[in-house]
């Protein structure tokens, strides 16, 4: 059996770790990369509960040059709950615990400056723990996102480290619109301060490899990874392509978000591989009843129920009821009644439009963009999807996610004029699971996508998807076989094409080819098991 550490800031098989679509990536490789006869383990921060929920076993307190003293991090070792032989190794110190959260924000004009300060810490006691033969020895040091990058940097370049050499080292970019810079020096969170010592000694020709392309003048951890490590991974084969080209967000282009420089020399040396994520599915199939194009008013209840469980359970988190919890309420009576009335019907005169994940800028920035008339493109979309419908049932967006403030505002505001839309501020998984078995359509205009994870949670229940043609989308959906894609060279048209597949999809609801749809999207699969394979030709040479 080979042996891979995977570093990382998020893993799904434990409870409250998980932020986004890395986390599935953590959570999901362990059992897959088992079946190849790798044995994954996982170190990760313990965020200050992860320790207890998986009663843990303390094996030491390691000494890590930090700071320029040397800070104690406690090491724990718990078996993977999923997974045999694997183990999850979490690095407890206080410096990790933020009262249960994974990111914290800084609102003082420092941006990652906290989050910085606690990864980079994760990273040397790491390096430490490994060289110091605390946890067993790996013949693949695999590190993801930027939060890893700091340990390519004394891989490098701190003579403390240099046996991490000996190890194979892969780098994982699932987002490279966040690479966590910060200064070299001069500043409480900086290259610096954590490590005097090394960059002190660091050349300028060491310095022109990690810092920012952009502000010289800051140390950039993804940056560093992709010029330091052995194997760089893209998580979709388009997206690899996509980053080799520089971005352009004025006309709605995303790429190399100024690394494509570094990525495409690394491609040309064949150090670059692009391999999509992947789902597990099991053996049971869909119902072939759920597969139809009309919603029962059974299938409708439970998502109204559940939809409201999520509502009072958000409010119950507060004494003060949110204005978004309101309007949600209001909106989930006015759908139970319309149930209700058709109660043991087959269907329901509702057309149910369906959208789930992480409310980002690169998420929602096509639904969100103000039109000429005042409105934002989300309300044109509605519009167009009522226009579009066939039977004329009354077609609803239900949303689910939570994210940036600033979005969340302008949901609450469209919900609260907009009755076509049920916007459900947070996340729950019985929920999410709700809305993939039961939605007509999938909505998910990334401008950009890595690789995606709800499109495939999506057709995997036999919901067809409506997305962007870029990245991990454009990889998983084919156009009028098993959900729609559209394109557009400027942001402009891009929402104008998003409007017309919107309309063309909503009109072949009711037409025997949505049925056919639906079960293109079933049948097709994107599973873990290939990936792992891919995993061991291309990244780790096994």
């Amino acid at each position: 059996m080979k042996r891979v550490l995977m570093l990382a800031a998020e893993n799904a098989a434990l409870a409250g770790a998980k932020v986004g679509g890395m986390a599935d990536v953590i959570g999901d490789l362990p059992a897959a990369l088992c079946n190849e006869h790798v044995v994954v383990d996982v170190m990760m921060p313990s965020y200050g509960f992860l320790v207890s929920q998986l009663n843990a076993r303390f094996i030491a307190d390691v000494s890590v040059p930090f700071r320029g003293q040397n800070w104690w991090v406690k090491l724990y070792i718990a078996p993977h709950p999923q997974v045999t032989g694997s183990a999850i190794y979490l690095l407890d110190h206080p410096s990790f615990d933020a009262r249960g959260a994974i990111y914290t924000s800084n609102n003082d004009g420092r941006p990652f400056a906290d989050d910085a300060d606690k990864f980079a810490l994760m990273a040397a006691a790491a390096a430490e723990m490994i060289c110091q033969a605390m946890v067993d020895k790996p013949e693949v040091l695999h590190l993801h996102d930027w939060h890893c990058g700091v340990l390519a940097i004394l891989r490098a370049y701190d003579a403390r480290y240099q046996q991490l050499k000996a190890i194979h080292s892969v780098y994982s970019v699932h987002n490279l619109s966040i690479q966590g810079q910060r200064p070299l020096s001069n500043e409480h969170s900086s290259l610096q301060a954590w490590f005097p010592k090394l960059y002190q000694q660091l050349t300028a020709e060491q310095l022109a490899v990690i810092n920012d392309p952009h502000h010289p003048q800051c140390v950039n951890p993804m940056r560093a990874a992709i010029n330091l490590t052995d194997a760089i991974h893209f998580v979709s084969p388009s997206y690899a392509e996509e980053v080799l080209r520089p971005s352009d967000a004025a006309i709605g282009q995303f790429g190399g978000e100024g690394l494509e420089r570094d990525i495409a020399r690394r491609a040309e040396a064949g150090q670059v591989h692009g391999i999509l994520n992947g789902c597990f599915y099991d053996d049971a199939k869909v119902d072939s009843a759920k597969l139809t194009a009309a919603t029962s008013s059974e299938a409708l209840l439970q998502v109204l129920d559940a939809t409201e469980l999520c509502v009072l359970t958000n409010m119950g988190k507060s004494q003060w009821v949110a204005s978004q919890d309101q309007i949600a309420l209001q909106r989930i009576n006015h759908l139970r009644r319309i149930a209700q009335l058709h109660q043991g019907d087959e269907s329901v005169p509702i057309s149910m439009l369906t959208s789930v994940g992480r409310l980002t800028n690169q998420k929602v920035a096509l639904l969100l963009a103000l039109m000429p008339d005042g409105r934002y493109a989300i309300e044109h979309l509605l519009q167009a999807a009522q226009a579009a419908e066939p039977q004329q049932r009354e077609v609803v967006l239900i949303v689910l996610g939570s994210g940036d403030a600033d979005i969340e505002r302008q949901l609450r505001l469209i919900a609260g004029r907009c009755p076509q839309l049920l916007f459900i501020n947070g996340f729950d998984l019985p929920l999410s699971q709700l809305l993939y078995q039961h939605g007509d359509l999938f909505v998910m205009p990334s401008s950009f996508e890595p690789c995606g994870i709800s499109q495939m949670l999506a057709m995997k229940a036999g919901q067809p998807c409506i997305v962007h043609g870029v990245g991990g989308l454009k990889d998983t959906v084919s156009h009028q076989r098993d959900g729609w894609v559209f394109n557009g060279e400027t942001i402009d048209v891009q929402i104008q094409a998003m409007l017309a597949t919107v309309s063309e999809a909503v009109a072949l609801t009711s037409q025997p080819q949505f049925q056919s749809m639906r079960q293109h999207a079933v049948a097709k699969r994107f599973t873990w098991q290939k990936v792992a394979k891919a995993y061991c030709e291309k990244l780790y040479g096994f």
